[in-house]
Parts: structure tokens; C-alpha cells; sequence
């Protein structure tokens, strides 16, 4: 069983990395340095994929820069208010079809899920590094296919997501601040289903 100081627990014996990596909303809005901001496109270079296709593009910009404005203009309000503290901002792009030299695109049909895994590697390399990755669905869809360059046909655009360096909650309003806590997980006996799935 593995217990970090926040509370979590894993009832099953997981590595404490995963329970230490969380979605906080207060950062310090510190510049990242490129080098670090690279460490994590490197540890989401290594995430498994269909055929190794690695569908994965990742469009971001550094607060501060001209790249910036455009991609946090997409975020919704409720984002655009804890995100503005962030030291970068990125979009996770998804290919939506498989490139080989001298065949047509074929479609990938776990584009979505391969980018899922990239991201995920990129979360934890963030939180292994003292910083944090905070994913987010609130942003304007329709028109982040223009803002990011990628279009529509071709590439499905996952998610946003904030970096930066944690900080105290005393930063946010309400009612960001009572809710930055990390969260809890359901049971594995909840999610988890020998041979058929569950109720």
C-alpha cells in the first residue's frame, strides 16, 4: 500500500509517482526553461502506439510570447482565470490517419488513445520534475482547427493543457482555490471486470 502526505492511497501497490502527479490550478508563472518544456515532449516521444505511428502533435507557446495570445484566447472563460498564471500553454493533436512513404493515409482508429498514452507520459514527467500538467476540454473546438493549424480532416485536436510550477492555492479566486486538493480514485473493483464488464 502506498501512502504520499496528501492522503492518497494505493490499495494495490502502485508506484508513488502515479499518486504524486496531480491537475493543480495555482502556478508560480515562473518562465519555463525551453530545456525543461523539452523533457516533457521527450517523455511523451516514448509512449506506445499502433504501429508505432505516433500520432501525437503538440502546439504550444510560452507566456509572454507573440504564439501565446491565439492559444489562450481559445480556452473558455472558466480556464482562461487559473490558466493565466501558467508558464506554458500547449494543445494535444491527434493524426487521425496512418502516413506510410508510398501508400495512401490509412485511418488509425486509436489515433485518440495513442495521444491519450503521450499524454499521459508527459503529465508524469512534468510532476518527476517539480512542475505540473493540467489537461483541459473547456476550449472553443470549432475554431482551435484554424488557430493550431491543424485541419479538421485530417487531425482531431484532444485537449489543452497548462504548465507550470505549483504554488499556493492563496493565488486563486473562488471557487478554483477550495477545490485545489488532489483528487481521490475510484476502487480498481469499480472499473475493473474479469471476462465481461460489469454494472
Amino acid at each position: 500500500m502506498s501512502t504520499p502526505a496528501d492522503g492518497r492511497t494505493a490499495l494495490h501497490g502502485t508506484d508513488p509517482m502515479f499518486l504524486a502527479r496531480w491537475s493543480p490550478r495555482a502556478f508560480t508563472g515562473e518562465p519555463m526553461p525551453q530545456d525543461l518544456l523539452l523533457s516533457l515532449f521527450e517523455a511523451a516521444s516514448w509512449a506506445p502506439s499502433a504501429f508505432n505511428g505516433q500520432p501525437w502533435r503538440f502546439v504550444y507557446a510560452h507566456a509572454g510570447t507573440p504564439a501565446w495570445t491565439p492559444l489562450f484566447d481559445l480556452l473558455i472563460p472558466y480556464n482562461q482565470a487559473w490558466a493565466k498564471h501558467a508558464s506554458v500553454l500547449m494543445y494535444l493533436v491527434s493524426d487521425r490517419f496512418r502516413r506510410t512513404p508510398g501508400r495512401d493515409p490509412s485511418p488509425v482508429r486509436s489515433h485518440s488513445f495513442d495521444a491519450g498514452a503521450a499524454w499521459a507520459c508527459l503529465a508524469l514527467q512534468a510532476s518527476r520534475i517539480g512542475w505540473a500538467a493540467h489537461g483541459m476540454a473547456g476550449f472553443d473546438v470549432s475554431r482551435s482547427h484554424d488557430v493550431l493549424g491543424a485541419p479538421e480532416a485530417d487531425y482531431q485536436v484532444e485537449a489543452a493543457i497548462a504548465v507550470g510550477r505549483p504554488t499556493d492555492a492563496s493565488i486563486l479566486d473562488e471557487p478554483y482555490r477550495s477545490r485545489e486538493i488532489p483528487s481521490l480514485r475510484h476502487p480498481v473493483e469499480a472499473f475493473a471486470f474479469e471476462g465481461r464488464l460489469g454494472g
